[in-house]
């Protein structure tokens, strides 16, 4: 089950990492409401993972779903540049996501 929470935690921290482009600088009220809940989900989430998995291990791989899903949704909502270097490097956190779960 802390699998589970992680991987959902880390859908969170996309979500909040995004919200926070939305937000305007806190001068929006919905996107800043929506975002600071998805912190909050976000980070209760990986505590439940934390009672079970490595912190070390459940940390990297919470920031790296959230990077990896934050370059993505980066480069599909807000027309960031897809270059073939940052998509190698996204594929080179993604192995080390993939990695250290199967090392843990």
């Amino acid at each position: 089950m802390a699998w589970t929470y992680l991987f959902f935690a880390g859908l969170f921290e996309i979500g909040w990492a995004i919200g926070l482009k939305y937000t305007d600088g806190f001068t929006r009220l919905t996107p800043t409401l929506l975002t600071v809940a998805s912190m909050v989900v976000s980070l209760g989430l990986l505590g439940l993972a934390l009672k079970t998995l490595p912190v070390g291990t459940a940390y990297a791989i919470w920031t790296g779903i959230g990077t990896v899903g934050t370059a993505v949704l980066g480069i599909y909502l807000l027309g960031e540049p897809a270059t073939v270097i940052r998509l190698v490097c996204i594929g080179l956190i993604v192995s080390g996501i993939i990695g250290l779960k199967l090392v843990a």
